[in-house]
């Protein structure tokens, strides 16, 4: 498999070096010191590519590549709000779109057991809901893609809740608290406090393969498909 990447930091190398393990080609590397030559590729030299970047690059790279026939797997975060933009496009040009906040199978199955959890404690009025996450300092968008992908998950269980808010106590809100510190790959935890105890459920990432191996699962998955996808549909939670 042809496999372009968009986005060649930290997480595209690593993704390189593991298609690369197991025989993938890549077609070509992007970053910020060669933009232009996305143009360079259509589906005629590449079988799916993945992104990586940035909020302000994100949907750019996700048009051309929906618009040039390309099969896209995205992981960049914080453009969320193009987002039905995106799936419109992608239907428009009959093309394949895989989109996640989070591609770490870890995380997927936290999300699945968040949304189980939240059924279950709503019934419990004496505890309040919050999301915590932690990233490193790079970490440009506050709050993170997986904390509101947890968030989303949340709050259809939750009628007094209209939604959420970044680093604010505020009635009717679920509150998200961003932290960034040196050296933090990834950590969210979803916490139920009442004045008599509290429950918690973590994932804390201990480096970035996870989320490289979960990328390139769902490039080998999008590889023959059309239509919009996400984790749920590969992992069939």
């Amino acid at each position: 498999m042809r496999i372009l990447l968009i986005g060649y930091g930290k997480m595209g190398k690593t993704i390189e070096q593991m298609a690369l393990a197991k025989g993938h080609q890549i077609a070509g590397t992007i970053d910020h010191t060669n933009t232009e030559t996305l143009r360079n590729y259509t589906a005629e030299n590449v079988d799916v590519a993945i992104e990586f970047t940035h909020p302000e690059a994100a949907f750019g790279n996700i048009s051309y590549c929906l618009e040039h026939n390309i099969p896209v797997v995205v992981g960049s975060t914080g453009w969320l709000d193009k987002l039905e933009d995106a799936k419109q496009l992608c239907a428009d040009n009959n093309g394949a779109f895989f989109y996640a906040s989070n591609f770490s199978v870890g995380v997927n199955l936290f999300f699945h057991f968040n949304e189980y959890i939240a059924a279950k404690m709503q019934e419990y009025k004496e505890y309040n809901v919050g999301i915590r996450e932690i990233h490193h300092l790079q970490k440009v968008d506050k709050p993170s893609g997986t904390g509101i992908t947890t968030a989303e998950g949340i709050l259809p269980h939750y009628s007094n809740l209209s939604g959420w808010v970044a680093d604010e106590e505020r009635e009717g809100k679920l509150n998200i608290i961003s932290e960034r510190e040196p050296d933090v790959v990834g950590t969210h935890i979803v916490t139920y406090s009442s004045e008599i105890d509290k429950i918690e459920l973590a994932h804390v990432a201990h480096s970035r393969a996870g989320f490289a191996e979960g990328a390139l699962m769902a490039a080998e998955w999008l590889k023959d498909k059309k239509g919009v996808y996400g984790m749920k549909d590969m992992l069939n939670l």
